[in-house]
């Protein structure tokens, strides 16, 4: 890490500052000729662990609807809209996500210390877990490949505008870029600025502007005309 980085321990903060869904089911009359090989093995392993006594499949299926359908990008989206048009939750969310986004009823593994950091027309956040691959999976889900991936957690660090020209994101030189690191003990969730031409527009219709990207700095919302 560079020396320049600033490190804020009384809030479990470590961030670094820069100047510049399918259905599921056990259908086994399926035609397993349909599956990719890597669906088969998957499948074959399942049914070995099932069989063993290994796996619950009622439990199984709960997991993975629940990574499929209740969990993901999806919320998050809903947490920044609300940000956008309610400026009291926004409030409660920037002084504690956690109980924030537990009040539109995302909470769980993962997300038990959540902190939201807001762009604004001065500062552009970003979020990287430079050890491992630490990510709020109540509020975005699974961490994408290209998150945990170790070009992308040192490239965040030491070029983090190289980082978002590489994401097809040009900032204002003047704008300035924070880094946050997330750890077993904090995870980040960015709140992108809400695009122009969206004043009228409902919670549900903001949300479809939300990117999983924008919520972890890499992005930013889309404008209205992209969002179809």
């Amino acid at each position: 890490m560079h020396d320049d980085h600033d490190h804020d321990h009384d809030h479990h903060e470590h961030h670094h500052d820069h100047g510049h869904g399918h259905h599921h089911g056990h259908d086994h009359d399926h035609d397993h000729s349909e599956l990719s090989p890597m669906d088969a093995r998957v499948r074959a392993l399942e049914t070995i662990l099932v069989e063993k006594g290994y796996v619950d499949p009622a439990a199984l299926d709960v997991l993975i609807e629940t990574y499929e359908t209740k969990v993901g990008p999806h919320n998050g989206a809903r947490v920044v809209a609300k940000s956008w048009v309610d400026p009291a939750y926004r409030a409660r969310l920037l002084k504690d996500a956690t109980a924030a986004v537990a009040e539109l009823g995302y909470m769980g593994r993962q997300g038990e210390h959540l902190v939201a950091v807001a762009n604004t027309p001065d500062t552009h956040n970003m979020v990287v877990c430079t050890l491992c691959s630490c990510y709020p999976w109540p509020v975005l889900g699974l961490p994408p490949v290209w998150y945990k991936s170790a070009p992308y957690r040192a490239k965040a660090v030491r070029d983090p505008r190289g980082v978002l020209a590489d994401f097809g994101v040009t900032l204002p030189a003047a704008k300035a870029i924070k880094v946050w690191d997330s750890t077993a003990e904090v995870r980040y969730l960015v709140i992108p600025e809400r695009p122009a031409g969206t004043e009228g527009m409902s919670e549900d219709a903001l949300a479809a502007l939300v990117t999983r990207d924008a919520m972890i700095g890499t992005g930013i919302a889309r404008a209205t005309e992209t969002a179809a």
